[in-house]
C-alpha cells in the first residue's frame, strides 16, 4: 500500500511539474509570437506611410533621391528589407517596388502577392515575410516585410523552451523520488500504528470472545438453548469473523501482501470453493449455477484467491433474493482470467457500486445485520484482486441483479 501511495505521489508531482512547465513554455512562446508580430505590423505601418509618397502624379515610386527613413530608430531604416506589389482590379500585378530587397525578384513577388491577395485576412505570414494588404480605389497594394531573422529566433525559442521540460525532467524526477519517502513518512507511521493497533486489538479480543463462547456452551449444556444464548453465539461468531477479517485486511495492506506466489490451477481452486457452497445454496432454496472453464491457471497465492472467491460466493448467497438465482463463471479472456458472480437481488434503489468495496459500507444496513454481514468481505476481495494486479467492479443497474466481475 505504501509503495503504491509513494508512486502515486511521485506520479502526481511529476504530472503537476510537467503541466506547469508546459503552460509556462506555451505562454512564453505565445507572448513572443505576439510581440514579434506587433513589431512587424508597426514596421509595416511605417512602410505604408513611406508608400504614400509614391502616389504622386500616378507614379508607383518615391520621389527621386528619397530613401526610406520613417523608422524612429535611424539604424532600423538601414536594416529594414521590404518590397511592394500593386494589383489592378483584374487581379493582375501592375507595378512593383523592389529597391529594398535582394532575395526576391519580380516572379517571386507576384507569387507572394497572389497568395496574399487570395488570403482571408489583411495581414499574415508567407514564408519569411509579414504582409499587409491596402485597398486603394480599384487597386490593391500589398506590402511585404522581411522578418526571416525574427521567425528564426521565434522557432529557436520554441525548440529550446520545448526541450527544457524534458532536459530537467530526469533531475526533478530523481529529487522527487528522494524526497517522496520523507513526504509520506507521517502517513507511513500512521498506517504502521493503525496496523499495530488492529493486530494488538485482534489478539486482545480473541481471548474474551473465546471465553464468552465457551461460557455460552456451558450455559447451554446446563440450561438448554434459548433465544438469548443463540443471539450471544451469533454475535460472538460475527465478532470473531470481523476480527479475523480485519487482520486479513491489515496483512493485505503490506508492501508485499501475497509473498508466496506460485503457478496453480485456478479452475481447480474454483471447483474446491464452489463445492463448499453448493449444498448451502441448496439448503437455502437458491439455485447455484456453476460454469468453470478447464485449464485456467494463475500465478499467485492460492489461499488468498480462494478466500476472494469464497467472499464473492458468500456475498451472493447472503444478499440474493429468496429462492433466487446465483451464477458463478470462470473463463479465460485474452491473457487474463475473468471471474463473474451474478445473483438476483431486491434493493429499493440501486446501491452505489463504487462504494461496495469500501470497508464497512452496507447498501442496506438492516438486511446486512439480519444476514450477519460485517461489511468487510468485499474490501478483502478487492485487496486480494489488486494484490494480484487485477481489477474488480460491481454492476447493479436496476437494483434487481448484482454482477461482480474480477479480471486477474
Amino acid at each position: 500500500m505504501l509503495k503504491r501511495l509513494r508512486w502515486r505521489f511521485i506520479a502526481s508531482s511529476m504530472i503537476s511539474f510537467f503541466t506547469v512547465v508546459a503552460v509556462i513554455v506555451i505562454l512564453l512562446n505565445v507572448v513572443n509570437y505576439h510581440a514579434v508580430t506587433k513589431k512587424a505590423d508597426q514596421t509595416l505601418s511605417y512602410i505604408e506611410d513611406f508608400e504614400k509618397g509614391f502616389r504622386t502624379e500616378g507614379r508607383f515610386m518615391p520621389p527621386p533621391g528619397e530613401r526610406f527613413m520613417k523608422m524612429p530608430n535611424v539604424e532600423d531604416n538601414y536594416m529594414t528589407r521590404f518590397f511592394v506589389v500593386r494589383f489592378n482590379e483584374e487581379g493582375e500585378a501592375s507595378s512593383f517596388y523592389m529597391d529594398y530587397v535582394a532575395a526576391v525578384d519580380e516572379v517571386n513577388a507576384v507569387e507572394y502577392g497572389i497568395k496574399a491577395l487570395n488570403g482571408k485576412g489583411d495581414r499574415g505570414y508567407i514564408k519569411g515575410y509579414r504582409y499587409k494588404k491596402l485597398s486603394l480605389g480599384d487597386s490593391t497594394v500589398i506590402v511585404f516585410l522581411n522578418v526571416e531573422k525574427e521567425l528564426q529566433s521565434m522557432r529557436l525559442l520554441w525548440v529550446l523552451s520545448a526541450l527544457i521540460p524534458f532536459v530537467i525532467l530526469l533531475p526533478v524526477f530523481i529529487l522527487v523520488v528522494i524526497f517522496s519517502k520523507k513526504a509520506i513518512s507521517p502517513i507511513a507511521e500512521n498506517i504502521k500504528r493503525q496496523k499495530q493497533f488492529i493486530t494488538d486489538a485482534s489478539h486482545e479480543l480473541k481471548t474474551p470472545l473465546t471465553s464468552i463462547y465457551t461460557s455460552v456452551d456451558v450455559i447451554t449444556a446446563e440450561h438448554g438453548d434459548d433465544e438469548w444464548t443463540d443471539n450471544i453465539k451469533k454475535q460472538t461468531e460475527r465478532m470473531s469473523k470481523l476480527v479475523s477479517e480485519l487482520v486479513t485486511l491489515s496483512r493485505l495492506d503490506e508492501d508485499i501482501p501475497v509473498p508466496n506466489k506460485e503457478k496453480f490451477s485456478l479452475s481447480q481452486a474454483a471447483w474446491e470453493i464452489t463445492e463448499v457452497y453448493t449444498p448451502e445454496a441448496r439448503a437455502k432454496g437458491k439455485h447455484l449455477e456453476i460454469d468453470i472453464e478447464e485449464d485456467v491457471n494463475l500465478f499467485g497465492d492460492k489461499s488468498a484467491v480462494q478466500q476472494m472467491l469464497s467472499v464473492l460466493l458468500d456475498n451472493a448467497l447472503r444478499y440474493s433474493t429468496p429462492e433466487g438465482d446465483i451464477k458463478f463463471t470462470l473463463k479465460k479472456k485474452h491473457s487474463k482470467s475473468e471471474i463473474v458472480v451474478y445473483n438476483t437481488c431486491d434493493y429499493e434503489k440501486p446501491p452505489e457500486v463504487d462504494k461496495l468495496f469500501d470497508r464497512f459500507y452496507r447498501p442496506d444496513d438492516s438486511r446486512s445485520t439480519l444476514t450477519g454481514g460485517t461489511g468487510v468481505g468485499l474490501a478483502i476481495a478487492k485487496a486480494v484482486t489488486e494484490a494480484h494486479g487485477g481489477k474488480i467492479r460491481a454492476i447493479c443497474p436496476d437494483g434487481k441483479s448484482m454482477t461482480i466481475k474480477v479480471n486477474i
